[in-house]
């Protein structure tokens, strides 16, 4: 039995990649306490423990999925990218830069300390900062020196070793780092940093803090008007006295005869009015209005949840404070607002930003207006754009190819380094006009993650006969190298974004986890501050370190090889 499934995967390498896959999201879910390996570690050690079987798999199975997955990756972040380059966005961008480049200066002066090769030191500066996609363009850049196929494949394969080992102290370490030393770093605590942060940009209203909690529950409850202090009033007149409490009123009875509330209609006594609003605002004050009544008839009107993103530009920067004094706002409660995927703490000062995507709930007329002045309306569909994708990747892979040479050695973007490019420049002509170009979530998620861990799996399938050797001699001191590499860039920047810049602490933390592409530590910060205002500072900053990492690998084989 054993030796038929041995000869199957051997010969049939497709079962080999499935396989794989499966045995590495298994490892990858496992937990010890609140710390899981992920899903790309674990995929590349399914595949180092399978590759063990001596499994070919063609090449060009993992550059396909690789391809896909950075195309995807710049279509998430593209909005953010281009936005960094923005001035309100330049503490963040600088923040990014100055840890980006003390994490390729750190890894390249280890590695030449202490005589790592080509393929360590790209694999060392892969796994200290979670950035699996230095595996590919620095394995790519690898196969374009002027050496031997045995030495280049050798040092290819020792890529996803100084990975794996690497990547878990880099990964664990970061987590428990930011939000723990980083504060003492600055002399702050992050609690109270974020308790002040919160309050000056709610308006230090010491009765509501300002935050519009992204799950607050709506509901729509009927009432007989008998309070004559709201006999003879327009409907906007009521709406707006509630204080810090927005209420809508849908629609009225009047007479036996159903009508629809026009913000200048006059509310007359013994009314029945449809009031829309927060749950716990009608427990508390629906009573004020008259007696509640069961009317299903007058509640009977759709709602709509609807996704929207910010597109249009003169929407762009303005804070949910000044939306509310715009006419698309009548009627429309915000459920939540994602940005690159991450959902933000929303407070009145907040600001919309292109490709902001917001969840509207509310009539459906009302929401139908407001998306349309807000951007374009993203209805649930399970259509992805493969026209927008293929040329996408395509027209990237093209421009990548293109070869420049310093001092002997060729440069270039590589196809999949020109894939992530056009990602980019998608994603952002993509949010300008999102009549085109339509990715679902789901789709996005198969892109993005499959891509990857198949890229990763076949790496893994690839290096698994020289895997153990290779971890033998050098895993001890990839260790201890690996936790100094991973820290000195994120002091750095904490110092530099503090002492330099004068950023917010909540912010600066935010955005060196962005900028490190470490998630699980914003998930960390966002714990440890009891707040999710950390995220403000993630978002540029994961878009651009996301690119500059990325980069980082043909450059640190073109400085190893210098």
């Amino acid at each position: 039995m054993v030796e038929y499934v041995v000869t199957a995967l051997r010969e049939h390498p497709e079962l080999a990649v499935f396989l794989t896959l499966a045995v590495g999201f298994f490892i990858g879910r496992l937990r010890i306490g609140s710390f899981s390996l992920g899903t790309v570690v674990g995929t590349l050690l399914a595949g180092v423990l399978i590759g063990q079987l001596d499994i070919k798999v063609p090449p060009i199975v993992k550059n396909v999925f690789f391809d896909l997955f950075l195309f995807t990756t710049g279509y998430k972040v593209g909005p953010q990218f281009f936005r960094g380059l923005r001035g309100d966005a330049m503490p963040q961008l600088a923040v990014t830069v100055v840890l980006c480049v003390s994490c390729l200066a750190a890894a390249v002066v280890a590695s030449k300390l202490l005589g790592y090769d080509v393929g360590t030191a790209a694999g060392l500066l892969a796994g200290a900062f979670t950035e699996s996609t230095v595996i590919g363009t620095a394995g790519d850049a690898i196969s374009r020196l002027n050496l031997p196929a045995a030495e280049k494949t050798a040092l290819v394969n020792n890529i996803p070793v100084a990975y794996a080992v690497t990547y878990l102290i880099g990964t664990a370490f970061i987590v428990w780092f930011l939000p723990n030393v980083g504060p003492r770093l600055m002399g702050v605590s992050l609690k109270a940093e974020a308790v002040k942060l919160q309050r000056s940009i709610a308006g230090a209203d010491d009765r509501e803090p300002g935050v519009i909690s992204a799950f607050q529950r709506l509901t729509v409850r009927a009432f007989r008007v008998t309070n004559l202090g709201l006999v003879n009033k327009s409907v906007a007149q009521i709406e707006a006295m509630p204080e810090r409490v927005r209420v809508v009123i849908s629609r009225i009875r009047r007479n036996g005869a159903i009508m629809t509330a026009a913000p200048d209609t006059i509310i007359q006594k013994d009314d029945v009015i449809a009031v829309m609003t927060h749950t716990e605002a009608l427990v508390e004050r629906g009573t004020t209005i008259g007696p509640e009544v069961s009317d299903r008839e007058l509640l009977d009107f759709p709602v709509e949840v609807l996704d929207v993103v910010v597109t249009n530009k003169a929407m762009v920067g303005k804070s949910f404070r000044e939306l509310a004094a715009y006419a698309l706002a009548r009627g429309v409660f915000l459920r939540s607002v994602a940005r690159l995927g991450q959902t933000l703490p929303v407070t009145l000062e907040t600001r919309l930003d292109r490709g902001d995507v917001l969840s509207l709930v509310g009539a459906k007329p009302d929401v139908d207006r407001a998306a349309q002045a807000l951007g374009y309306a993203e209805r649930p569909t399970a259509a992805t754009d493969m026209i927008f994708v293929g040329l996408g990747i395509f027209v990237g892979g093209l421009l990548g190819l293109l070869t420049v040479t310093i001092g002997g050695v060729p440069i270039t973007l590589t196809a999949s380094g020109g894939a992530l490019i056009m990602g980019l420049v998608f994603g952002w002509l993509r949010a300008l006009r999102p009549t085109f170009g339509r990715i679902p979530e789901a789709a996005v998620w198969i892109f993005d993650t499959v891509g990857l861990t198949v890229f990763i799996g076949v790496v893994g399938l690839s290096a698994g006969p020289s895997f153990v050797s290779g971890l033998q001699n050098s895993g001890a001191s990839l260790l201890v190298v690996g936790l100094i590499v991973a820290v000195i860039p994120h002091t750095l920047a904490i110092l530099f974004g503090r002492y330099v810049l004068r950023m917010n602490p909540v912010i600066l933390l935010g955005a060196c986890a962005g900028a490190g592409t470490v998630t699980a530590a914003l998930r960390a910060l966002q714990e440890e501050s009891q707040s999710k205002l950390p995220a403000l500072g993630y978002t540029v900053p994961y878009a651009v370190g996301n690119i500059l990492l990325t980069a980082w690998g043909p450059v640190i084989v073109v400085l190893m090889s210098t």
